[in-house]
């Protein structure tokens, strides 16, 4: 049955746990808004969602319907089943007080996605250490093909699309509605999502 949608409200994050083929509907309701995604098993939660691995077996740098997001244990994780905008990133770790502070110059100390997830996993001893770098879903990172120089540019993500992920095991994911700047236009916005749970 299908859940209704959930709200993440700007510069927050939340979480949900997910049963294998159930499918996790990622949408951007306004346009221009990114949101780091996080997973972990569950309940063997030392297995996480790795960048490195997804990466290396897909062969490309930007995921997109088909791709299959694998663990540190070469384990698939997530199947992008489709996907509306076409462009993320799995390369960049979630913003931080120390982004804000180096990159920014900003001396407030916000928690960025990395302190709101904290926040989100606290209640199942996920501390800070353990946090990997996210898929960053309808983040837009340009990178120069031949210095290798990167630029997070406004997400190409217009109001309404989504992209969906079904989970290939039992998953607890944690994802936000973008706290930097640079990565959602500098227009901090609310994230949606909605579960389709599988029917067996």
């Amino acid at each position: 049955m299908d859940v209704a949608a959930v709200r993440i409200l700007p510069c927050s994050a939340q979480t949900v746990e997910l049963a294998t083929g159930d499918e996790l509907i990622i949408i951007d309701p306004e346009g221009q808004q990114v949101s780091d995604l996080v997973a972990f098993g569950n309940p063997d939660r030392r297995e996480y969602l790795s960048s490195g691995r997804s990466l290396d077996y897909a062969g490309h740098l930007w995921l997109t319907t088909g791709d299959i997001l694998y663990s540190n244990l070469s384990r698939p994780m997530f199947t992008i089943m489709e996907d509306t905008c076409g462009r993320h990133d799995f390369t960049l770790t979630p913003c931080s007080k120390d982004t804000f502070r180096i990159i920014y110059g900003e001396d407030e100390g916000r928690p960025g996605c990395e302190g709101n997830l904290v926040a989100a996993l606290e209640p199942f001893d996920i501390g800070v250490d353990r946090i990997p770098i996210a898929f960053n879903v309808f983040m837009h990172v340009a990178v120069d093909a031949t210095t290798g120089e990167f630029r997070v540019l406004p997400p190409l993500s217009k109001a309404g699309d989504f992209v969906s992920l079904r989970a290939e095991m039992p998953l607890l994911v944690a994802m936000t509605a973008c706290s930097a700047g640079q990565s959602n236009n500098f227009c901090f916005k609310p994230i949606d999502f909605r579960v389709v749970r599988h029917r067996s």
